[in-house]
């Protein structure tokens, strides 16, 4: 079985600096056969420079790059249709849920899923340290909202921690169309409309310091992209196959 792993990093190079050995310690502990794929969503920082670094000591290392900053699902998207693996992976650069949680995720897909995701509020799930308590609001409302729209029965769309069967991946990486924040969320609807198997599983998760969203910002772009979302004729889209890459094409 051979793993690719996906991080989006948009302005991350300290992240990176923390995030990477742990999941090359990760990679060697476990003996996977494995790539890692960073993609660098147009940084302004030295993202793109860190990464070449580490490549120059781990050969599992690949560099993508957007072309300009396009968002957190532009950026997996172009990792799955990149990917090599048999299994794919995509995590925050900050991991907040670490990267051995993904041994839960890879044993749901050995044992049959499509997709497994990762979630905080589950059962058996173990926040260590929480979200300050006006993103935990925001979530927890997000999260309603979504399960009432869509009739999704996920408890958390939005953990950074998903991982796939490639050939799932590559279905999903032609449909959907979501870019940004609402990513996760297109990948959920068009998982279940597609038939696939998905996995939910209790993980380890803290909040890291410096998060990005900003919530009126967000909130603003959410529904807008719900609206845009809910009024998609998806069995149009997947019947013209426009967006599949030709590898699943029939």
């Amino acid at each position: 079985m051979y793993y690719s792993f996906i991080i989006p990093a948009y302005n991350e190079s300290e992240r990176l600096a923390t995030s990477l050995p742990k999941v090359f310690a990760y990679i060697r502990e476990r003996q996977l056969q494995a790539e890692v794929i960073v993609v660098n969503d147009g940084s302004s920082d030295d993202t793109a420079e860190a990464t070449r670094s580490f490549a120059s000591k781990y050969p599992e290392i690949r560099l993508l790059e957007n072309p300009g900053n396009r968002g957190k699902g532009y950026s997996v998207r172009n990792g799955m249709l990149h990917a090599n693996g048999d299994v794919l992976l995509f995590t925050d650069a900050d991991l907040s849920s670490p990267i051995y949680e993904a041994t839960k995720l890879f044993a749901a897909i050995e044992q049959g899923a499509d997709v497994a995701i990762g979630s905080r509020w589950l059962d058996g799930s173990v926040v260590t340290y929480p979200q300050p308590l006006q993103r935990r609001v925001f979530s927890r409302l997000f999260n309603a909202s979504v399960r009432s729209l869509f009739g999704l029965p996920y408890h958390d769309t939005q953990c950074g921690a998903k991982a796939f069967r490639r050939a799932a991946a590559l279905q999903l990486a032609g449909v959907v169309m979501e870019k940004r924040w609402t990513f996760d969320v297109d990948l959920l609807v068009c998982s279940r409309f597609l038939g696939l198997d998905v996995s939910e599983l209790p993980v380890v998760w803290a909040d890291q310091a410096g998060s990005k969203l900003n919530v009126t910002k967000t909130l603003r772009e959410v529904v807008s992209a719900l609206w845009n979302m809910k009024r998609r004729d998806l069995r149009s889209a997947l019947a013209s196959r426009a967006y599949l890459p030709e590898e699943v094409r029939p």
